[in-house]
This record gives C-alpha cells, structure tokens and sequence, in this order.
C-alpha cells in the first residue's frame, strides 16, 4: 500500500511539472527523478507508466520520457437515434425482451461517494484481502515455465484436481471446468441447461446477479420460498409440477440474502425431487470459503452425494480473496458436461493461464490456510459487533436469522400501520435506503432479490466492506438517525 501511494504522489508532482516543458520536451532521467524526490526507479517507472496510460507522457527505448503532443480535438458526437429502431425493431419477435436490467448488479459493485460508509458491498475491505499473499503467487506464477502460454480448454489439471477435492465426494477433475468467475459459470450454466422463454425455479429472495443473468438469457424466473432452513422441498416440488421447469438455482450454504443453510433432511429432498422431476439443481456455492469461528463443520457441497448427475456445482474462490480474481469451477456429471464445456469454449476459450497458475501457487501456499482462519475470526467479530449494533440502536428491525457464515445480514423492516411502520410507507425498503444514504450509508434495498412481488420489506447490511468494527458501529449509529428522519417526517 505504501508504494501505491508514492507512485500515485510521484505521478501528480510530475503531471503538474509537465506544464513546464513544451510538447516533445525531454523530461529528467530516471535517475534525476528518483534523487530529487527521494522515490525508488520502480516508483519512477511506474509513475511514468500511469502518465504514458493516461497520454502525457510518451517513451522512447534508449531516449528517454518526452511530453507528448496535444491530442486532436475530439469531433462532433454522431447521431445515435437510429440505434433505437434497430435494437427494438423485431421486438415484437422475441419470447422474452433482450433488454438487459443491471442495476440488482451495479449496487453491489460501485463503489459508494467520499465519506459514505459501505454497508451493501458485494466484496471484502481492502483490509481484509490477502493482498500479500496474492502479490506473491502472481510473482511465483510469472516465473512457472509457460505462464503466459496457452492453457488446456478445461483449465489447467493441477487446478481441476485440487476443485474436484474441495468439493469432495466422487467428482473427479476430469467432471471440473475452470471458469472465470461464479458469474460467468452461472451464466454458462443456464445457457445450456434451457433454452429461451424456459421457465427456470429460484430460491426466493435469491441473488440479483443471478436473476439478471436469468433474464438476459430470456428465461423467466419462478420463486420458491426460502425459510431459515433453505428451500421448503414441498413447495419446490409443486413449483416443478405446476411450470414443468427443468432447472432450479440454489445456494444451499449461507444462502445470499438470508444466510439460511439447507437442513440435512432436505438435502436429499431437494436432489429427490428433481431427480423425479428430471430437473438440475443448478449448486451456487459462492461463499464456503467465508464461514465464521463458530460456524462448526459445514456440510458438504450438493454436488459432493449426487452420484446421478443432478447438480450442476460453480464454486468461486473470488468471495474469499480479491473481486479481481475471478476463477472459479464448474462441475457436472454427464452429457451435460460435455454442453457446459462447448459453451464455454465458444464464449470466452479459456480462462488466462497466469491467473490460474497465480490461483494454484495461491490456495497451494501456507498462506493461504492462515487467511481462512484469520478472515473466519474477523467475520464472526464483524457480525457480532454489527448485530449487537442493531439490537441496541435500531430495535425496529427484524432480524429473522443470524448466519454463521458470509458477509451480511438481511433486515425485515416494519410493516403494518401506525408508528414507525407509517413512517417507512410504500416501498419502504427504498425510502429507507434513500434516507440512510442521506445519513452517510449506503445499504442494499431488498426489493432487487425478489423475482415477483416481496411479501415484506427488506434491507441487506454487509459487514465484510467496511474498515472495522468502529465503522460499522458509526454506521449503526447513522441508520438510527435515518430512522429518526423518517420518524420525524412520518409524525
């Protein structure tokens, strides 16, 4: 961190000298630079690179770093206006619009204005990445003989094997794929698992991303209820009889929003009934690796006792290290593998080979166990403290469950009439999301994670993308006074 930060400070003193040479001007030596401002040749190297990216400054090998010429004044914008009639002119073709919505996505990824505490972000702080331990399996990785050569289709063996022994069970790395990511894997997935207009089950509330990814691909999805024991199997069951689906999503472990986990005894219902029904249950393990100090033992992916080919398993490891590495698996059993691995193929060839070398030399690192025990630890204190937060500032709030895993809590606000119920009023989840921004939060409105009408309001806290336990303290505090806001203009 501390040498990001003097190439960021060395490339702003050097940005504001450029208004002293004239373009094509010769700027100091490498050398010159690194004893007037007391900086190493990498921080000057690198400085210089973010001038030459940003267009200031051009380098010639042997010669050196010049000012560079003025960029041509930019023409006039076209006139895109007939793009509208092009994009929707067969609309009335099409089985489902192909209009994609992002923004259930894009609130979890942008990032919150200056001073904003982030309460509804998707990944972990900064702070609790293991950014060292990244840094150095990527230098190990770019010294591994072939890095930057072209990998195997289905991901490099070594990778495949160690993803098939963390799922467990009977999956053999020869039933893995290496995907970039559990986003795109979750959208190879329903591509090959149902074709255009299909219905396809999801758990209810349900990730965002994934009804989006739904959508896009023109499926429609169908909620089933979800209570703190996960999926009820009955309902499932009568959602399969009455649409003739032939997919449903899940996340059987601290499922996103509620943290339910999946009973032991539905478990087996759940792969019972689709089997009967000839449907995938298509496995978002998205989060295994965020477990919390008292979580206990966790119970084994889906994927892990389905001997027959029901599941179709993604695992990321992106959740539990950085938002940038993006590798995940992509498990199947069957002809479907082989439809899972075409489409993969066709849409993106392969996963870049230096990020799976970096992922292998990461998880295969004594680091790598130290950064799971250490984020268990520091996500449990992080719930605690959020949760009792909640108890004593904000007591309106309903919280139904309290996971032991991952990285938020999902909030059921007042409803009915009179008091503090009146004061939230229609949509209340984004009257109150509105009025925490105002307080300086950012928090996630439940509304996105219901693909029909919610049977409640809700709003999803994120304790993992905070700073510390004093942020999410002041951010509590700073909910109470949103709360107040809407008291006092509801009275």
């Amino acid at each position: 961190m501390q040498e990001r930060s003097s190439v960021l400070e060395l490339a702003e003193q050097l940005r504001r000298d450029l208004d002293r040479y004239s373009p094509g001007g010769k700027l100091p030596s490498s050398r010159v630079l690194v004893e007037r401002f007391r900086v190493s040749p990498v921080t000057v190297s690198r400085a210089l690179a973010q001038l030459v990216a940003e267009g200031l400054v051009v380098t010639r090998p042997g010669a050196g770093a010049f000012k560079a010429r003025p960029r041509p004044a930019a023409e006039p914008a076209g006139d895109t206006s007939w793009q509208e009639v092009a994009l929707s002119a067969d609309g009335a073709l099409d089985v489902v619009p192909r209009t994609v919505d992002a923004s259930g996505v894009t609130v979890c990824l942008a990032a919150p204005p200056p001073g904003v505490l982030e309460f509804n972000g998707g990944y972990l702080h900064a702070s609790l990445e293991p950014e060292r331990a990244l840094a150095a399996a990527l230098a190990r990785a770019g010294r591994r003989p072939g890095a930057w050569g072209r990998p195997p289709l289905d991901g490099l063996p070594e990778l495949r094997e160690w993803f098939a022994r963390e799922i467990g069970g009977a999956v053999t790395a020869a039933e893995v794929l290496i995907a970039g990511g559990g986003q795109s894997a979750l959208a190879t997935a329903l591509r090959a698992l149902a074709p255009p207009g299909a219905p396809v089950l999801v758990e209810s509330p349900t990730y965002p991303g994934m009804l989006a990814i739904a959508r896009a691909a023109g499926l429609r999805p169908v909620p089933v209820p979800v209570d703190p024991d996960g999926v009820r199997p009955d309902l499932l069951a009568d959602a399969l009889r009455a649409t003739g689906a032939r997919v449903f999503v899940c996340q059987p472990l601290f499922q996103n929003p509620t943290g339910a986990v999946l009973a032991p005894d539905r478990r087996a219902a759940v792969l019972r009934i689709a089997r009967a029904a000839g449907a995938f249950v298509v496995e978002d393990d998205y989060v295994r690796r965020l477990a919390h100090a008292d979580s206990g033992p966790l119970p084994r992916p889906l994927a892990a006792d389905d001997p027959d080919g029901v599941v179709v398993h993604v695992g990321s490891l992106t959740k539990a290290t950085s938002p940038s590495l993006r590798v995940s698996a992509l498990a199947a059993r069957g002809p479907v593998l082989e439809r899972l691995r075409a489409i993969q193929i066709v849409d993106t060839f392969f996963v870049p080979r230096p990020l799976q070398e970096a992922t292998l030399e990461l998880v295969g690192s004594p680091a790598w166990p130290r950064h799971l025990r250490g984020l268990s630890a520091e996500l449990k204190t992080r719930r605690d403290t959020m949760t009792g937060a909640l108890a004593h500032h904000l007591p309106e709030l309903a919280l139904p469950h309290i996971p032991s895993g991952g990285y938020h809590l999902w909030l059921r606000l007042p409803d009915g009439t009179g008091g503090t119920s009146q004061a939230f009023g229609t949509g209340g989840d984004t009257v109150f999301t509105a009025a925490a921004l105002r307080a300086g939060v950012a928090i996630t409105p439940g509304r996105p994670y219901f693909s029909a009408e919610p049977p409640a309001a809700h709003v999803r806290l994120s304790f993992a993308a905070v700073a510390g336990v004093g942020e999410i303290t002041e951010g509590v505090r700073r909910l109470r006074a949103a709360c107040d806001e809407l008291l006092g203009s509801g009275s």
